[in-house]
C-alpha cells in the first residue's frame, strides 16, 4: 500500500519583525512539538521513503528534524522550490512526480494550501482546521504516483500535536 501524508511545518517565531516570510524560524513551541509528531508516526508504523519539503526554514527545518527523529537520513530529504505556499495543484504535481519505487512519502508545506489540499480530497471536506505540525495520513489506491489524482486517496486520520498523547488530536477515517 502507498502512503501519503501531508504535513503543516511546525509553529513559526515572529520575534523579528522585517524578517523574510521565507526565512522564518520555528519557534520554541514548534521546536518542542516536532519530536511529538514523529514519536506518534513511528508508533503507527510510519517509515518515509522519500521527505519532500519546501524550502523556507520552517519547513524545511521541521522535515530535517521530523527525519532525524525517524531514523531517514536527513541528506536524502528533497527541497522542492515550488512547495513554498504552493497551491493545491502544486502539491498533486509534487506527487505525481514521485519515483514508483516509493511506498510511503512526507511531504512538508504551508496553509493555506496544505489545507486546500487535504480538503481537496473527497474525505478531507469536513477537516475544518488545519494548524501547525497537523499531518493528514492518505492510503493511495492509485496503481501509480503519475496517475494519482484528488479521487485516488482514502483520509485515514490527522494528528495534531494539541491532542497528543490523550489521542484528542487524532481523527480516524
Amino acid at each position: 500500500m502507498k502512503q501519503l501524508l501531508l504535513i503543516r511545518h511546525g509553529k513559526s517565531d515572529w520575534a523579528q519583525p522585517g524578517l523574510a516570510d521565507h526565512d522564518r524560524p520555528l519557534s520554541e513551541r514548534g521546536l518542542r512539538d516536532i519530536p511529538l509528531i514523529a514519536e506518534a508516526l513511528l508508533e503507527r508504523g510510519i517509515a518515509p521513503d522519500v521527505i519532500l519539503t519546501s524550502t523556507a526554514v520552517r519547513a524545511a527545518t521541521t522535515a530535517e528534524m521530523m527525519a532525524g527523529a525517524m531514523g531517514f537520513p536527513a541528506e536524502k530529504i528533497l527541497q522542492v522550490p515550488g512547495l513554498y505556499l504552493a497551491p493545491p495543484g502544486g502539491i498533486l504535481r509534487a506527487v505525481q512526480r514521485i519515483d514508483e519505487s516509493v511506498r510511503t512519502v512526507l511531504v512538508f508545506g504551508h496553509n493555506p494550501g496544505m489545507h486546500e489540499t487535504v480538503m481537496a480530497f473527497p474525505a478531507g471536506e469536513g477537516i475544518a482546521d488545519f494548524p501547525t505540525l497537523a499531518v493528514a495520513r492518505f492510503e493511495i489506491t492509485a496503481e501509480h504516483w503519475g496517475l494519482f489524482e484528488w479521487d485516488s486517496a482514502r483520509l485515514i486520520e490527522v494528528v495534531t500535536p494539541r491532542g497528543l498523547p490523550g489521542g484528542e488530536g487524532r481523527r480516524e477515517f
